[in-house]
């Protein structure tokens, strides 16, 4: 860890928070030399105090301990690049239109790759009056599902999300030009050819 980065990365959050070097030392419950230290590179936080630091000033752990946010390009958000992420533990579905690092229940989530739809993954797609209705054959018990089905065109997601023992059909306002993912919670993601 190199405390010279660390000091500097807590000093430009606390100063973003609009936080003086006290402030943030009562919310840790240290003394406002400590933080002077630390932001000077005389010193780094003890372990002990990462939690409450990284809550503070609304960064991760990792991210203090390297002294860097290392922030993504500006791409615009590209909805063509969307990237479903879903935690095993509780069964989060998040979306991200760029890169991203997230967690959930404690653990880093890695973005889920679409495959395109096959014989055993597939859904049909009709279109009735102004909605997709979509049905599938896929089981639905407690243990094999699909989780959720999306609608992504230019500048909107639409997520349905989907639990074990529910009917395999459902509605979709159509807004033109997007493209329908849907998700297997043991198999994936896949994306619907058509």
């Amino acid at each position: 860890m190199d405390c010279y980065k660390v000091g500097n990365l807590i000093s430009c959050l606390r100063k973003e928070k609009g936080l003086t070097q006290k402030q943030l030392a009562d919310v840790l419950n240290i003394s406002d030399k400590t933080i002077s230290k630390w932001e000077r590179g005389l010193g780094c936080p003890d372990v002990s105090l990462l939690h409450e630091l990284s809550e503070a000033l609304n960064v991760n752990i990792e991210k203090i301990l390297l002294g860097d946010l290392d922030p993504n390009n500006t791409d615009g958000g590209n909805m063509k690049k969307i990237r479903f992420y879903i935690c095993n533990t509780c069964g989060n579905i998040i979306t991200s239109t760029s890169d991203a690092e997230l967690s959930c229940c404690g653990r880093k989530l890695s973005p889920l790759i679409a495959k395109p739809s096959d014989d055993i993954h597939n859904i049909n797609v009709e279109i009735n009056e102004d909605d997709y209705y979509i049905t599938f054959s896929h089981e639905m018990s407690k243990t094999h599902y699909i989780n959720f089905v999306a609608y992504v065109n230019y500048d909107r997601v639409l997520l349905i999300k989907l639990y074990p023992e529910q009917n395999g059909e459902v509605r979709i306002p159509r807004m033109g030009g997007g493209k329908l993912y849907f998700s297997c919670n043991q198999h994936g993601l896949w994306a619907h050819k058509g």
